[in-house]
C-alpha cells in the first residue's frame, strides 16, 4: 500500500470519529462526503446528497415491496423499519424526502454540560438547556426530520406542536421517530403534515439529550445516513442510500412496465400465465420490447431513460 493510500484511509478513519469528540454537534461537511462517498451528483452546503426533487416524486408511486426487493438483492439488508403509528392514518399516506438525522441519548450532567458549551460556543440556543429544537434550524425544504429517541416515552416526545409546526415550515415534510410525540391534536390541524411514530405520550422532553445530527443512527432495524431518502407509506419506512435512489426508482418502474405487458399478453392468451411468470426467452423478450416501442400510455420515465436502462439490462 503506497503512502498516498494510507493518508487517505488515515483522514477518513480521523472524520470518521470526528462527530464523537465533541468538537461540533453537527456531522461536518467533509465527514458527510466521507460516509457518502459513492454519491455523484450534487449535494448541500452540509455534505448531504442532494437526491432530486423528480425522483422523489417518481418515488411515491411505487411499492415499498419494489423498492426493498431491489435493495435486499443489492445487499441493503438493514433498511427497512415496520409496525409505526400515523399522525394521520391514511391508506394513501406517503411521504419522501432527505433525511436529517439526529441522535438523542439519556442525559447524564457531564455530557450535557460539554453539549451545552458546545452548543454555546457555535451560537445555539443553549441558555434553557433544550437541545430539542437544535436540529430544526437546520432543515430545508424537500427534509425529512429523523430522530432517534430509543423509542422513549415519558419524558421523551421529540415534538409537539410548536415544534411540529417548525419542522413542517422549514421543510415542508414530517417527521420520522424512533420514539414518541405529543400534542397529537394540535399537530393533526397541520395541513399536509404526518408523523411516522412509535407512540403518543403528553409529556414534554426531559432527562434526554441531543447528541449529534447528520451521523449515522439507527432508526430500529434499519440504519440511516445523513442524505439517506426516507421512503414512508402506511406501517413501513425505507431508508434508500442516496446513490441508489435512481436505480430503485428506474428498476420499480421498469417492472411496473414488464407486469403491464404480462398481464395484457395473458389476456389477449399471446402468452401463457406460466411463460410470463417464468424467465422470458428471445421470443418474449423481442415482443415486449415491440410492445414497449408501440406504448401509447404515459411512460413513468423518459424514453432516453428506459432506452438506456434497456441497454444496460441487455435486454
Amino acid at each position: 500500500m503506497n503512502k498516498k493510500v494510507i493518508i487517505v484511509n488515515l483522514l477518513l478513519v480521523l472524520l470518521a470519529f470526528a462527530p464523537l469528540s465533541g468538537q461540533e454537534i453537527a456531522g461536518t461537511p467533509e465527514y458527510i462526503k466521507a460516509l457518502t462517498v459513492e454519491w455523484k451528483g450534487e449535494r448541500f452546503s452540509d455534505g448531504r446528497p442532494k437526491v432530486s426533487d423528480n425522483l422523489l416524486e417518481r418515488l411515491k408511486k411505487i411499492t415499498i415491496e419494489e423498492a426493498w426487493a431491489e435493495l435486499m438483492k443489492l445487499g441493503y439488508q438493514n433498511q427497512y423499519e415496520g409496525e409505526w403509528m400515523l399522525l394521520h392514518e391514511r391508506e394513501d399516506a406517503v411521504m419522501t424526502g432527505r433525511a436529517v438525522t439526529a441522535q438523542f441519548m439519556p442525559m447524564r450532567p457531564d455530557l450535557e454540560n460539554q453539549i451545552l458549551e458546545q452548543g454555546k460556543k457555535e451560537g445555539r440556543m443553549w441558555e434553557q438547556r433544550r437541545t430539542v429544537s437544535w436540529v430544526i434550524n437546520s432543515l430545508v425544504k424537500g427534509d425529512v426530520y429523523v430522530a432517534d429517541t430509543y423509542n422513549k416515552e415519558f419524558l421523551g416526545t421529540v415534538v409537539g406542536s410548536n415544534l411540529g409546526n417548525g419542522v413542517f415550515n422549514a421543510t415542508g415534510n414530517g417527521i420520522i421517530t424512533y420514539g414518541h410525540i405529543r400534542d397529537i391534536e394540535r399537530l393533526r390541524k397541520i395541513p399536509g403534515f404526518n408523523v411516522w411514530s412509535k407512540g403518543y405520550d403528553p409529556s414534554y422532553m426531559r432527562q434526554t439529550i441531543l447528541t449529534n445530527y447528520n451521523v449515522p443512527i439507527r432508526i430500529g432495524k434499519a440504519i440511516v445516513l445523513p442524505g439517506d431518502v426516507v421512503f414512508a407509506k402506511p406501517g413501513a419506512v425505507l431508508f434508500i442510500p442516496s446513490h441508489l435512489v435512481e436505480h430503485i426508482v428506474l428498476t420499480s418502474e421498469f417492472t411496473k412496465l414488464t407486469d403491464e405487458f404480462g398481464e395484457e399478453m395473458i389476456k389477449a392468451g399471446v402468452y401463457t400465465a406460466g411463460q410470463i411468470d417464468s424467465a422470458w426467452g428471445k421470443e418474449i423478450n423481442e415482443s415486449f420490447k415491440r410492445w414497449l416501442a408501440n406504448y401509447k400510455g404515459e411512460l413513468p420515465m423518459t424514453r432516453k431513460e428506459l432506452e438506456e436502462f434497456l441497454e444496460e439490462r441487455n435486454f
